[in-house]
């Protein structure tokens, strides 16, 4: 069950016109939010639109990089990080060829079937986190 929008703006951006991008982009916000609360090191996870895209962020404790969905020019949808951080260059280094990336910046996905909780949640709990310094852990 998709936890409540932050707000109606946040809601309409969800509002896309491709079904599976929109389905897609909640495939990813819940992953986020499942991930969020499985890391109780990054504190409350907040749910804002910055650049007109949905954005989580931890306000409180300041852990993490901001993680931003949106549609990009190159795919059906994306996860994106900031991207002057390493969080992509580790990512793609933890787990090499599974996925299409824009730079140091994007995952890219055409279908919510390529999300992968394990390996994306992976990625999704190194940003929430990405001011702690903690040792890179590759699952199992």
């Amino acid at each position: 069950m998709q936890p409540p929008f932050a707000s109606d703006q946040v809601k309409a951006a969800f509002d896309v016109p491709d079904a599976v991008a929109r389905n897609g982009l909640l495939a990813l916000r819940q992953l986020i939010f499942d991930t969020a609360a499985e890391t109780p090191e990054a504190g409350r996870v907040e749910e804002a639109l910055r650049w007109g895209q949905p954005s989580y962020l931890t306000p409180e404790r300041r852990t993490g990089s901001t993680i931003r969905l949106g549609v990009p020019k190159g795919a059906r949808f994306a996860l994106f990080v900031h991207c002057q951080s390493r969080l992509i260059p580790e990512f793609a280094a933890a787990f090499p060829a599974w996925d299409r990336f824009e730079g140091t910046r994007a995952i890219l996905f055409e279908d919510p079937a390529e999300i992968e909780p394990l390996r994306h949640g992976w990625l999704i709990k190194r940003a929430l986190t990405y001011r702690i310094r903690k040792p890179l852990e590759i699952p199992a």
